[in-house]
């Protein structure tokens, strides 16, 4: 745990594997699978020809020869025909596979590109979707891995056309420009300014539903730390540990540290991302970034973006993360 997404070339991905977006022979071919052949050596080729090639959805393992790499694990991903001929259970079982095959040989990091996304045509967006699906849910089984997928660019493809345009309406609504506003930013930073709206402006049902329901629990409460608030919202949401920490796409050792340590600072992105596996309102949000010495700012692409996603009850850090990604943000988690 967790699952990154990352801009940068395959083939200089250091970690235990790095995954082959291959043809049925694995004798090699174009783009990424050709990439990988040229920069491990002709020994990679060599191996290669000793498996008898495999078959779409499959998985085989060779050595990582010249790479940064042990291992370099080989999947066919499959060729887009619109959808209707089992593709996404292929493409689904190209990441089951070769995720089990890293397991199997005790491998605790793995790169992935976007199988099938390139000259296999299929979509680029709903291949992101597939890969996430399909590493999430393996890694909520799984914690001890951390997995990488290897973006080389990152485009508004990768999005759906509607999620891209709603986001990028909403930033243009709502986003201020730091130059403009740049004094009043310096001012919410250090606190002088108060970012959470007025309690009238709440819905009822919105009120009622937050854990900071009255201006006594909230003196109450006022002396924690962020360490001790994540502890007590966590045990309040009736979640364990685990729970909230692999929604929130974090590191078991780093949710170690913040238990253990009362006077924790963690980053922005990781205090947003407990926000979001506990399924926080906006307001509650803005109480547990204070608690860290942080605050949303319109002035702040990154803090509009999550505005945005928690406005419209969408707490799916990975989703959240594909939109910050192609908006070329800081990604949730560790």
């Amino acid at each position: 745990m967790p699952l990154k997404i990352i801009r940068d070339d395959i083939t200089k991905v250091r970690c235990d594997a790095i995954v082959n977006a291959a043809k049925n022979s694995l004798l090699g071919g174009g783009g990424v699978d050709g990439a990988i052949h040229k920069a491990a050596g002709p020994g990679l080729l060599a191996e290669c020809r000793t498996l008898g090639g495999c078959e779409t959805g499959r998985a085989k393992l060779t050595g990582g020869y010249e790479l940064p790499c042990k291992y370099v694990i080989h999947t066919v991903g499959p060729i887009w025909q619109g959808g209707g001929h089992g593709e996404r259970e292929l493409l689904e079982s190209c990441y089951r596979e070769s995720l089990a095959l890293a397991r199997e040989h005790g491998c605790r990091s793995v790169a992935f590109p976007l199988i099938s996304a390139g000259v296999f045509g299929y979509p680029k967006d709903q291949a992101l979707r597939v890969a996430v699906d399909a590493i999430s849910a393996f890694l909520l089984e799984n914690d001890e891995m951390t997995v990488f997928l290897v973006v080389f660019s990152p485009t508004p493809y990768l999005l759906s056309k509607k999620l891209f345009s709603d986001v990028q309406s909403f930033i243009d609504d709502h986003y201020v420009d730091t130059h403009y506003d740049a004094c009043r930013e310096r001012m919410r930073s250090m606190r002088i300014l108060d970012n959470a709206p007025p309690a009238a402006a709440m819905p009822e049902t919105h009120a009622a539903a937050s854990v900071f329901p009255s201006l006594d629990r909230r003196l109450a409460h006022l002396d924690e730390s962020f360490s001790q608030t994540l502890l007590r919202l966590i045990d309040e949401r009736g979640m364990t540990d685990a729970q909230c920490y692999k929604k929130a796409n974090i590191d078991r050792k780093l949710f170690s540290k913040i238990r253990g340590d009362v006077h924790y600072q963690p980053s922005k992105p990781t205090v947003i991302a407990f926000a979001i596996a506990l399924e926080l309102s906006l307001d509650e949000t803005r109480q547990l970034l204070a608690k860290a010495g942080y605050a949303l700012s319109p002035a702040n692409k990154f803090d509009v973006i999550v505005e945005y996603f928690i406005r419209r009850g969408n707490y799916n850090v990975f989703e959240i993360n594909e939109a910050l990604f192609v908006f070329d943000q800081s990604l949730l988690g560790a």
